[in-house]
């Protein structure tokens, strides 16, 4: 399905914002009957939108041909006692064609064959511990993957009996590497991203009590130079607005569009809240994709895109 859409909302907090979203731009729904969708991700030789479906267990495909197809079901593990959310939840493109799948059932990371839909294990253990329930996943163009493990697939959560790792996690796997641990101090850690230059990670956290977005920078060797938070949702959720520091996409001038309280921020690489394209439901993630300058983002049970005047990295 396709409309034409309302002209979006913005609430602007500096001129910058006007740089990147048209204020007469229209927010169209392009599909919409999901539980909770989430994890865009765009595949630039099929053109075509791959998301999850999170409670319902399935993954979907979108595209100007074809309209909501559904793409994987199961997309996560069939069966999965003591999971509250078994199924798929971010979702990649991957430097070699693959699709990188967040599998909270199955407690790993894996690669998919996007034409024969088969399975890999990319990661599923750290410390000779499984995971939680890998959550949202970004590569670098060297192939070093970065990944966050909450603990949001298993029922109850951090009081899960299956939980065995007692912190949740922020990861890094390097080319032939083993999984590394950059981060156990995160209460929920859930969206990750990197700068144009790769050489900041940005990791949000989905906690109530300290909504924020961080920023890693590293050094030659890979050890983590400098930490901070750069943006702190807190005041902007004080009104009741839905949502939570979430997914996000970066565009090429490394603005960071970030899903949260009310919409999506536009927060500036140096930490300055350009503006929140405000939304009517809450929203989990956003990805660039088509021409690069159109945001796509998964909304509670709607699929909405969003003509933009940057261009996504």
């Amino acid at each position: 399905m396709s409309d034409e859409g309302a002209t979006v909302t913005l609430d602007v907090f500096d001129d910058g914002l006007r740089d990147t979203v048209d204020p007469g731009a229209k927010l169209i729904k392009r599909a919409e009957g999901f539980t909770w969708s989430e994890g865009p991700a765009w595949d630039p030789v099929r053109a075509r939108l791959y998301f999850s479906d999170v409670p319902q267990n399935k993954a979907w495909m979108w595209s100007e041909a074809g309209g909501k197809e559904l793409f994987l079901d199961p997309s996560g593990a069939a069966e999965a006692e003591g999971f509250r959310e078994p199924g798929s939840n971010g979702l990649l493109y991957a430097n070699d064609g693959s699709l990188l799948v967040c599998n909270h059932g199955l407690r790993r990371v894996e690669r998919l064959n996007i034409e024969t839909r088969e399975r890999s294990v990319v990661a599923d253990q750290f410390d000779g511990k499984p995971f939680n329930s890998p959550n949202d996943v970004i590569e670098a163009s060297d192939g070093t993957i970065y990944f966050t493990d909450p603990p949001y697939g298993l029922a109850g959560m951090n009081d899960s009996p299956l939980k065995a790792l007692t912190f949740n996690g922020v990861y890094r796997l390097r080319p032939g590497g083993t999984v590394e641990l950059l981060l156990d101090d995160m209460t929920f850690p859930n969206g990750v991203a990197l700068s144009p230059d790769q050489t900041r990670l940005y990791v949000s956290q989905s906690d109530p009590a300290a909504p924020i977005l961080r920023e890693l920078s590293f050094d030659g060797d890979g050890a983590i130079a400098s930490d901070r938070i750069l943006f702190d949702a807190a005041p902007f959720a004080e009104d009741g607005s839905p949502g939570l520091p979430d997914g996000m996409a970066v565009d090429a001038a490394g603005r960071i569009f970030l899903t949260g309280p009310g919409g999506i921020f536009v927060v500036a690489p140096q930490g300055q809240v350009l503006g929140r394209i405000r939304m009517p439901k809450a929203t989990a993630n956003c990805a660039f994709g088509g021409d690069g300058s159109r945001l796509f983002i998964t909304s509670s049970d709607v699929l909405y895109e969003l003509p933009t005047k940057t261009m996504g990295i």
